[in-house]
């Protein structure tokens, strides 16, 4: 029978406090290639009940080990279905002690984007890969200070996107990389859902947790378009505003924007809470391709202009990603996807943010 924390413990735990979160500690010892990586989700919120804990049941590489919350109430039901004992249960204020834990090598932050800093650097200074789902945080600064700390202390930091360990992704990612289709001359790129938020206290509608659809989505087509060219822009500009202000009086509901890149290739982006939109057009000197839906968490599929179809991958998307994620720890390699790539995003959605303040001007980057 499995044991549960009680909430008296747990309350107890999360007055404890903080004398290890100041510390550093050294680099772990990479596992044993037959070792798994055990890994405890930070955040225990729908996308972690959803997909990362599910997925985490189909990887080969690593396991759920352990869960930290806020939520006492959830506990026991995350101990029954996945076998978590008393020891690998953390809340936000007790995660520093994750230092002393040799089940955890990884600590994937899945908590709004308004506290991923806060959530990485703790995890980065206990000696723990981090794995950060994006958006990485709220502004460059943050991320920087989040890969400081990882390379402080020496351990693997990756942002979850899961899109470029998608198969159908990383083959338009070869196309524009080696140019099968010639150099690619211009995108169009949409990410977003019509989304009714009936809790007031969502993060997605408010400000100081990243909330916004270019925050949650528009990060979907800024990296689209960053991978699909293996450039980064050179200026954007924006346009952000709101149909539903009683819901999104915060935050935007839409923002469109575009993006330069060197030798003027442009890039026209749209993401929204209003509508639903799911494209990734892209046009070549030779032809073009694209995927519909491009980023959905299954069922992804394009085609090309010359016919070749890219039919849905049957795996499961977050599993891959977390597998090869920890397959990198393993083998002491970099991730597909590092912090950087996470800190290049937000310094467009910084500049995109600016632009639409100043009547959609043109931001240099």
């Amino acid at each position: 029978m499995k044991t549960s924390i009680s909430r008296r413990k747990f309350l107890k735990q999360a007055g404890s406090a903080l004398a290890v979160a100041s510390i550093g500690f050294p680099a772990i010892i990479l596992p044993r290639r037959n070792k798994k990586i055990g890994v405890a989700l930070v955040g225990l919120g729908g996308y972690s009940r959803g997909r990362l804990a599910p997925g985490l049941q189909l990887t080969e590489h690593c396991e759920l080990r352990g869960i930290v919350t806020g939520s006492p109430e959830k506990i026991p039901v995350w101990q029954e279905q996945y076998g978590i004992s008393d020891r690998n249960v953390y809340s936000y204020e007790t995660l520093p002690e994750i230092a002393n834990n040799d089940d955890i090598d990884v600590i994937y932050i899945v908590t709004p984007p308004g506290v991923h800093a806060r959530d990485a650097i703790i995890g980065a200074d206990a000696g723990k890969h981090v794995w950060c789902e994006k958006p990485m945080a709220m502004n460059v600064e943050e991320c920087q200070a989040i890969i400081d700390a990882a390379n402080r202390n020496r351990v693997q930091l990756t942002i979850g996107h899961r899109m470029q360990h998608e198969p159908n992704t990383q083959t338009i990612i070869k196309y524009g990389r080696e140019q099968t289709y010639g150099a690619v001359t211009g995108i169009n790129c949409g990410a977003g859902f019509r989304g009714s938020f009936s809790d007031p206290e969502n993060w997605r509608l408010n400000a100081e947790l990243g909330g916004g659809a270019l925050y949650d989505m528009g990060v979907y087509p800024i990296n689209a378009s960053r991978y699909s060219t293996s450039l980064e822009p050179v200026a954007v500009r924006g346009r952000q505003w709101a149909e539903r202000e009683e819901m999104f009086s915060d935050v935007d509901e839409f923002t469109e924007f575009e993006m330069r890149f060197p030798d003027d290739l442009m890039s026209n982006c749209e993401t929204s809470f209003g509508k639903s939109m799911n494209y990734l057009d892209i046009d070549a000197e030779d032809g073009w391709y694209r995927l519909r839906p491009f980023q959905s968490y299954s069922g992804v599929q394009g085609e090309t202009s010359s016919g070749t179809q890219l039919p849905p991958d049957p795996g499961h998307q977050q599993a891959r990603q977390m597998d090869n994620d920890a397959l990198a720890i393993i083998e002491n390699k970099p991730p597909i996807v590092p912090g950087e790539d996470g800190l290049a995003d937000i310094r467009v959605v910084e500049a995109i943010m600016e632009s639409s303040r100043k009547g959609g001007n043109w931001i240099q980057l």
